[in-house]
């Protein structure tokens, strides 16, 4: 190999390894390239252009065959390069795969990848590749409840039909009641967010005690009306039905889409019904909460105000809801229901039964 070599460059292509060579937001190995293109082209030794760029004589050689062969282009692209093992054969994967998918033994609940690594023989990297490569994730669980309310089709079709096609002239409510929201207190201030590490709370706390928080949410509107209360009796039910009853316009007939507790089905709140003729009650099916729409308004409250919050007393997390009820009514939008009733009964009838 020749130890001085010249290389050519015109303008163009000198006014652009400058640039590359200058610029500070490249990466250095791009930076080092180019300046060893350019001191090559000043008539230097490969032994003068190592020691002022600071690489070693070979990788000097390597770069101007590089630029020689694919310009300045092949500067800023690595050549690829065969893995450093081979891939696993078919047999092992599939091994990997039925180990993972079968029960684990003696009376551990599920799979980890050093096991499936010491069974099979394996590295716990290529493992966690295998299982990456065919989603499985056996470290995670998920949970499901199917009802078995004997008038199941019935309530879907009712309550979907309600979200789907409201009826003329009527205010359509999702009510429930969101009780033990404790007002818990922190015993440290919180620690921000920062880089390399997550926010961060005490895990002690003081316990202030608790409210229950009575939401309606108008399906149309998407706005949330909203009171606090000590207890979720039938008595509070009823008061957070008044307060509904004024607020709504006269002359609207009013359906309700609330589920199953008792204190929605007490005598006192049938005979309340009974004086009440505007308003009609439509129960979601047992263990079917996720068809009223309000529970989506409860879950948002629980993840942006109510969990990390720190609350000095019961009347410091109240006031905290009713701000979150007020910012979330400034900007509310319709609920929008969009899986038919039909497509509901269809995915449920594609779902295996869990095996006895």
């Amino acid at each position: 190999m020749a130890q001085t070599l010249c290389v050519l460059l015109d303008n163009a292509t000198q006014s652009a390894l400058a640039t590359i060579a200058g610029d500070r937001s490249r990466p250095l190995k791009h930076i080092l390239r180019a300046r060893i293109v350019l001191l090559s082209s000043e008539r230097l030794s490969v032994q003068d252009v190592a020691r002022q760029a600071g690489v070693s004589r070979p990788a000097v050689w390597r770069w101007q065959q590089r630029f020689a062969e694919e310009d300045v282009e092949g500067l800023l692209r690595d050549k690829t390069r065969p893995p450093g093992t081979p891939p696993h054969s078919t047999r092992t994967v599939a091994k990997v795969l039925a180990l993972t998918c079968s029960e684990p033994p003696d009376e551990v609940t599920h799979w980890t990848g050093r096991a499936v690594a010491a069974r099979t023989g394996i590295s716990l990297r290529s493992v966690q590749r295998i299982w990456q490569e065919h989603r499985l994730q056996p470290h995670r669980v998920r949970t499901f409840k199917r009802s078995h309310d004997p008038a199941f089709a019935k309530k879907v079709e009712d309550v979907v039909g309600l979200y789907m096609n409201p009826p003329a002239h009527a205010v359509v409510l999702s009510i429930d009641e969101k009780s033990q929201i404790q007002a818990l207190e922190r015993t440290r201030p919180a620690r921000p967010l920062g880089p390399g590490h997550p926010a961060a709370q005490t895990h002690d706390y003081t316990r202030h005690g608790t409210t229950t928080l009575f939401a309606a949410l108008d399906v149309l509107e998407g706005t949330v009306l909203g009171r606090c209360m000590q207890r979720h009796r039938h008595g509070e039910f009823i008061r957070f039905l008044n307060a509904v009853e004024a607020a709504v316009p006269a002359g609207k007939v009013i359906h309700v889409v609330l589920d199953n507790y008792g204190s929605h089905k007490h005598p006192k709140v049938r005979a309340w019904l009974t004086r009440h003729p505007r308003w009609t009650f439509h129960f979601t099916p047992t263990s079917a909460s996720w068809l009223n729409a309000v529970e989506g308004f409860f879950s948002s409250l629980t993840r942006r105000r109510l969990q990390r919050g720190t609350f000095t007393g019961i009347v410091d997390l109240q006031a905290a809801i009713k701000r979150y009820i007020a910012e979330h009514n400034r900007s509310a939008r319709p609920f929008v229901w969009t899986k038919p009733a039909a497509a509901i009964f269809d995915a449920l009838n594609r779902a295996p039964e869990p095996s006895v």
